[in-house]
């Protein structure tokens, strides 16, 4: 019976996730070369192509789609057995920061199974805006913060996703076909809020904003009360939204990079959380 390799499933995972191989080289601390030929000897295993080749950006071929499904159950068992076995090793408090809509959305299960893997360690969540996170993080608030960025080039953190941004608003009202545009926005320095109006002016779009809400709660009530329209990462977006494209005359927003980062000499307690949570966020 044919074994597949977690290392090599983790690098396929990771390359899928933050949308290229050079971004997955830096979450899994290998060249770039080294992923390359892990994806390769992962493809001859199973004899098969997993993703298009000559394509500008990451795209999976069928049985790709296939091995990902599979290979995200697998890592998270995994995952969760290790943690299991090794739960009295790792003690103590660990301080995160995260971005509001992850806390609600994507954080609360990972961090639920940390927390029955680890017993002994404390988590402290706190939420605020990536950039208030990061300054926070620089001033030794937090242990670990999760940050979204506007692009790869800084070079700062761990890549562990990379999001597509959707812009969403009420389905049973019609703001979207307004014009000026009413917007549902943070405030600032939010990273979605500087990508919506960079781009809608750049498009000649007229906007207005019509409400301001630092929370992710406050911002989806807004929009489902019907008060405007705003732009999400494409894993945060819940039900009773409606997703909004061009064929609505909406342009495409682009894509953000997620990124852990860690405070200097960080315990063990917070290098494991860093690890499990790069490993799981998808």
């Amino acid at each position: 019976m044919l074994n597949l390799p977690t290392d090599l499933l983790r690098t396929f995972v990771k390359t899928v996730d933050t949308g290229s191989f050079t971004r997955a080289a830096e979450a899994v601390g290998r060249t770039q070369s080294a992923v390359s030929l892990q994806i390769r000897r992962l493809e001859a295993l199973i004899d098969a192509p997993l993703f298009v080749r000559g394509s500008h950006r990451v795209r999976l071929t069928e049985q790709g789609l296939v091995l990902l499904d599979f290979g995200r159950r697998m890592l998270a068992l995994n995952d969760e057995a290790v943690g299991s076995l090794r739960p009295a090793k790792v003690a103590g408090a660990v301080r995160l920061g995260a971005p509001h809509e992850y806390t609600a959305s994507l954080l609360p299960e990972i961090l639920g199974k940390f927390a029955r893997s680890h017993p002994k360690v404390s988590l402290e969540v706190t939420c605020d805006l990536s950039k208030n996170l990061l300054g926070r993080l620089a001033q030794g608030e937090f242990d670990l913060v999760v940050a979204l960025h506007d692009g790869p080039g800084d070079g700062r953190g761990t890549p562990v996703l990379s999001e597509p941004l959707v812009w969403v608003g009420s389905p049973d009202h019609g703001r979207h076909e307004e014009r000026p545009l009413p917007l549902v926005v943070a405030p600032p320095p939010c990273i979605y809020r500087s990508r919506v109006l960079a781009t809608l002016n750049r498009q000649g779009l007229p906007w207005q904003i019509a409400y301001t809400s630092s929370s992710y709660s406050g911002i989806l009530a807004a929009v489902r009360a019907g008060l405007g329209v705003t732009v999400l990462a494409g894993s945060t977006v819940p039900e009773g939204v409606r997703r909004l494209g061009e064929r609505e005359g909406f342009p495409a927003m682009g894509r953000l990079d997620v990124r852990v980062h860690r405070a200097p000499e960080p315990a063990e307690a917070a290098l494991r959380l860093a690890e499990y949570i790069a490993d799981s966020l998808v």
